[in-house]
């Protein structure tokens, strides 16, 4: 089956200025950072204690992720893509590529009570790329086909001579290594994980300035197929784009934070030129993943409006009476986070406060109603047409149908 992936990233460079895709994965390798906690919280909660998801659940979630079919890429570790990937095949017929962490620097390594991730961090690799592929050492040519062919390479540079040089290195020699064994990979930038590294406002031109001086001296066939890195705003995201039209910028989704954290995340990055979202505790902290996936594709697809999609999200999780983490109007507010695995919440703003916690009137469900028939009878809606409140009712209703069976 042909993977969307692939589809898309042909258009995008056919069309660099043009082609309307956008990629969007989810990051299920938290495990190579946190532990038993990786897989997130469970619902059910104990008198002053928290109970975690197990990693059969964790797995349980992607393979529902899987037969979705929202998402272009499933990011996993190696250990996990060697159990969807090879052993049950579950991407065989799938358009979802599999793909693999085949690097993870110190600064992702996250125990409780672990201060491995708060020097600069250090360019290490727990990963194979034989078990990506194969599942053993040594792969044969014709069985490197069986895993993973894409791997998330990660790179922290804290502006030290040494260090940053030893990072460099470290990555051209897993390129080179890639190329040999026909491994593709997409690049993180992580921003500097020691404080006094650069200071906050060159810190965009910082990073962009390494990625375009790293990447200089790669000839086409050991470069990344697309970047991972902070959003760093308007600017800093044009300015990169502009810079290389073919080199497909994709932002992280750092903290879980709020709904519209998320909403507002994707959302802002495609305007300015993003091409990629790699959610990872943004997805795994929603209380309906599902649903919340579907609301980044929709977001994506110029079908709904940040704020809109948070009502509407809200809205699909009343239906299916699931008690939301935060209440509504809590999660319409935004907050700013420090982009690194152990950084803590930055300041806290507030939207204008919605109007009957978001639910939209009789008038506009009739509305939304004649909508949905016209789509039934293959007229597709016309959102342009919608009032914020139809479009939002629109998608609550279509959600529920999908997730309410």
């Amino acid at each position: 089956m042909e993977k969307s992936l692939d589809r898309k990233l042909q258009s995008i460079h056919s069309d660099p200025s043009g082609s309307k895709e956008f990629i969007i994965a989810d990051a299920k390798d938290a495990d190579m950072a946190f532990g038993i906690g990786a897989p997130g919280l469970s619902p059910e909660r104990h008198d002053q204690e928290l109970k975690y998801k197990t990693l059969a659940e964790y797995r349980q979630q992607i393979r529902e992720v899987i037969q979705q079919e929202v998402v272009d890429i499933v990011l996993m570790s190696a250990s996990t893509s060697e159990k969807l990937t090879i052993d049950e095949r579950l991407f065989d017929n799938s358009p979802i590529t599999p793909a693999a962490r085949a690097n993870d620097t110190t600064d992702v390594h996250v125990p409780r009570g672990g201060k491995l991730h708060i020097p600069p961090a250090k360019p290490f690799r727990s990963a194979s790329l034989d078990h990506i592929q194969c599942g053993h050492l040594d792969c044969k040519p014709e069985e490197r086909a069986y895993g993973a062919d894409l791997g998330l390479y990660s790179v922290t540079f804290n502006n030290n001579l040494e260090e940053d040089l030893a990072t460099i290195e470290r990555y051209k020699e897993f390129r080179e290594e890639a190329e040999r064994k026909k491994f593709r990979h997409f690049l993180e930038i992580f921003d500097p994980n020691i404080s006094n590294a650069v200071t906050a406002d060159v810190a965009p031109g910082f990073i962009n300035d390494l990625i375009a001086r790293t990447l200089a001296g790669v000839a086409s066939a050991g470069r990344p197929v697309f970047l991972k890195m902070v959003y760093h705003g308007p600017q800093a995201m044009e300015e990169l784009v502009a810079y290389d039209p073919h080199l497909i910028v994709g932002i992280l989704g750092g903290s879980a934070g709020t709904t519209l954290d998320a909403f507002q995340l994707i959302h802002d990055a495609q305007k300015y030129g993003g091409r990629v979202a790699l959610f990872g505790r943004k997805i795994n902290q929603a209380e309906h993943q599902l649903a919340f996936i579907q609301f980044l594709r929709y977001l994506v697809e110029g079908k709904i409006q940040p704020v809109e999609a948070v009502k509407a999200y809200h809205g699909v999780l009343q239906e299916l009476d699931i008690k939301p983490t935060r209440s509504l109007d809590v999660d319409l507010t935004y907050q700013t986070a420090v982009m690194s695995y152990g950084g803590e919440d930055g300041k806290t703003f507030s939207f204008p406060a919605q109007k009957k916690n978001g639910k939209p009137s009789t008038n506009e469900l009739s509305k939304t109603r004649k909508i949905k028939s016209a789509e039934t009878a293959n007229e597709p809606p016309n959102f342009a047409a919608m009032t914020s409140e139809q479009r939002l009712a629109y998608h609550r209703d279509r959600l529920n149908r999908v997730f309410g069976e």
